[in-house]
């Protein structure tokens, strides 16, 4: 059970801070079940009530920095994404932004990125889909990343790119 205080992914929110623990004083609902109550990073209003019990979105612990450090150290072995039947896209997209990982939201980019060089040297564009993809795994992962690594939200692709050459000269 996470305490207040404590900062967690929650779905598509993204990161939020453990508020406290409470119930819930509403007909239908069991005065005994416990809610937490969260707060979106960066919002200074606004309350999320979640079952503490509840398993219908990804609730997780953020990484520690020491994991964070890992998981820089690992993304030129994380592979990208294999997908073979393009109307499967968006699905396995979809599949990976829901579980919440990091891992995850790294292959998204990968595969993304890698696709993007292979679509725009054949002079086509970027799909809406691959766009809308690639905005929604990079906030999830650069806003993580940067809370813990304390780098700006905004610095974090140039922070990544950086590091990444970096650990190529080595």
């Amino acid at each position: 059970m996470f305490k207040t205080g404590d900062y967690v992914v929650y779905g598509h929110t993204g990161i939020c801070r453990v508020m406290g623990v409470t119930t819930m004083d509403m007909s239908g609902i069991s005065k005994d079940r416990l809610y937490y109550i969260l707060r979106p990073d960066g919002a200074s209003e606004g309350k999320i009530y979640t079952p503490v019990d509840g398993m219908k979105l990804v609730l997780r612990p953020i990484m520690t920095k020491e994991e964070a450090e890992a998981l820089i150290e690992e993304i030129p072995s994380i592979q990208p994404l294999d997908i073979d039947n393009e109307k499967l896209r968006e699905e396995k997209y979809r599949e990976c932004i829901k579980s919440c990982e990091c891992r995850e939201m790294i292959r998204i980019i990968k595969t993304i990125y890698f696709r993007k060089r292979s679509r725009l040297s054949q002079g086509k564009k970027v799909t809406a889909t691959d766009e809308r993809y690639m905005k929604i795994a990079e906030d999830n992962l650069y806003s993580e990343l940067s809370m813990l690594l304390d780098v700006p939200r905004n610095k974090m692709e140039t922070y990544l790119t950086a590091r990444l050459k970096d650990s190529e000269k080595a």
